[in-house]
């Protein structure tokens, strides 16, 4: 499936999941698209303590890692209440360190001042990753 049509989907799996989950109020929802061509998805851990609490990807990022899976796309969007609009997160500094775990090629969701659908490698959100010290053979969890 062409790279457009994944992301158009996940976009679309993402506004479903926040309006089903959360009808009123602030919603959030994330999908992660996988080169197995599945989709996984995911709400944030909501608890009483804030330093408890997990990015909206963490579960998909799960799943995908449970069944062993490549993840190829991440996005994650949220909506201020259930009239604003809908808005991409790009992935926080841990959620891209999560992510390096399926490589730099990863597509990411980033914000944008337009608000339009974009995504990119993770190597450009993060063009002086650390890992870049070291000899990608000691870095790689997944053989293609």
């Amino acid at each position: 499936m062409e790279n457009i049509a994944i992301e158009n989907k996940m976009y679309q799996m993402a506004i479903e999941l926040i309006e089903s989950r959360y009808p009123v109020g602030w919603g959030g929802a994330a999908v992660i698209h996988t080169a197995n061509d599945n989709y996984y998805s995911s709400v944030a851990l909501e608890t009483a303590n804030g330093s408890a609490q997990l990015c909206i990807e963490v579960g998909a990022m799960c799943d995908a890692h449970k069944f062993n899976e490549k993840v190829t796309h991440c996005l994650c969007v949220v909506r201020d209440d259930e009239k604003s609009s809908f808005k991409v997160l790009s992935p926080c500094g841990i959620c891209q360190e999560r992510l390096r775990y399926w490589g730099k090629d990863v597509l990411v969701g980033v914000t944008t001042s337009d608000h339009q659908l974009k995504f990119i490698e993770l190597s450009k959100l993060q063009p002086h990753h650390w890992s870049d010290a070291y000899p990608a053979e000691e870095l790689e969890h997944f053989e293609e």
